[in-house]
C-alpha cells in the first residue's frame, strides 16, 4: 500500500498554482481543505481558504523539483 506525503500547507490560490505546475507532469496530487471538512461535520477550528496537498510517496522524486521551483518564484 502507498503511504501518502503532504507537501504543502498554505493558501488556496498558491495550491491551486502548484497543482497546475503538478498536473504538468502528469501527477495529481490530493488536495484537503480541513474548514470544509470541519465545517460539514459542525466544526469551525480550523483557518478558511488554507489548502493541503499531499502526493503519492513514489512521486516524490519527480516532483521534488517542481515544487522547490514553484515555491521558491512565489518567495
Amino acid at each position: 500500500m502507498s503511504k501518502t506525503q503532504r507537501i504543502f500547507t498554505g493558501p488556496d490560490m498558491i495550491a491551486k498554482g502548484l497543482i497546475a505546475r503538478l498536473n504538468e507532469i502528469g501527477i495529481n496530487p490530493i488536495e484537503r481543505k480541513e474548514h470544509n471538512s470541519a465545517t460539514m461535520a459542525g466544526f469551525a477550528a480550523s483557518i478558511p481558504q488554507q489548502t493541503q496537498l499531499f502526493l503519492m510517496e513514489d512521486e516524490l522524486d519527480k516532483a521534488k523539483n517542481i515544487i522547490e521551483t514553484y515555491l521558491a518564484e512565489i518567495g
